[in-house]
């Protein structure tokens, strides 16, 4: 469902520059507009049209959905619609995921939304999550807070504050670009909980600024070392393709690589 602001849309337009730290004029410049038309689109001096807010989107990296909501709040239509994974519309892509989840065997991966909650997985993913409490595996289930709740992945974690400065980062560079308050209440709660061995969650230069931090996750068949990326879908047209994140890990060690072969 696209956010709907009870703001005004100059105001929304203002919001988005000054959270990119840009000027009037540098905004107008990258839009090839002149500054004066952008100051009287924030005041509501003048009325925007599709195409123009559409123009200074894209110059301000807006996700989709907010860029709905933009122009909801002038009075205009969606320009992206949401599907949900199951419609008929979204076959391909559904299809995709499935085929790279499966393919991804015997190594994790999941799918993950906006708020991170996982959508889809891979049966891999079953061996990270032993011993994690049964409530934190009720659907809806929030992936982060499934890593680093204290009854969830966290006491097996190997590198618990490196792994957690790692994550916390990471959301704080995503609620930085979207300023979704979902993202802002799951960074307090993640931030909260307990780190027991003294790094500091998201100033630990050996955890959020390493150039590759892997998951050490203790198992009862021995430790595993596991690097992550990220797939987003290119150019995405729909607010919910435009969402999905896949989460992939990979071995890095030789003994990883040999304990996830034989599962």
């Amino acid at each position: 469902m696209t956010t709907v602001h009870e703001e005004p849309v100059g105001v929304l337009l203002r919001h988005w520059r000054e959270r990119r730290g840009l000027s009037q004029l540098a905004l107008a410049n990258r839009a090839e507009v002149s500054a004066r038309h952008v100051s009287f689109l924030e005041t509501g001096r003048s009325r925007p049209t599709r195409t123009m807010l559409l123009r200074l989107a894209d110059q301000l990296d807006i996700p989709l959905r907010e860029r709905n909501s933009l122009l909801l709040a002038a009075g205009l239509a969606p320009a992206y619609p949401e599907h949900r994974l199951g419609d008929v519309p979204m076959a391909a892509v559904a299809d995709a995921i499935e085929r790279i989840l499966a393919s991804h065997r015997p190594y994790p991966a999941l799918v993950v939304d906006r708020h991170w909650t996982m959508v889809d997985a891979n049966d891999a993913v079953v061996g990270l999550l032993d011993g994690c409490a049964p409530r934190l595996l009720e659907p809806p289930v929030n992936v982060l807070r499934v890593t680093l709740h204290p009854e969830g992945m966290a006491p097996r974690i190997a590198n618990h504050g490196q792994w957690r400065a790692h994550l916390l980062t990471r959301l704080r560079h995503q609620l930085a670009a979207t300023g979704d308050p979902v993202l802002r209440r799951l960074h307090a709660e993640l931030a909260a909980y307990p780190c027991d061995d003294g790094h500091d969650a998201e100033l630990d230069p050996a955890g959020a600024h390493a150039l590759v931090v892997p998951l050490r996750l203790r198992t009862d068949d021995g430790e595993l070392s596991l690097l992550s990326t990220t797939t987003l879908f290119g150019t995405p047209l729909d607010v919910t393709v435009a969402e999905l994140a896949i989460e992939a890990f990979y071995p890095a060690d030789e003994t990883t690589r040999r304990l996830l072969g034989s599962r």
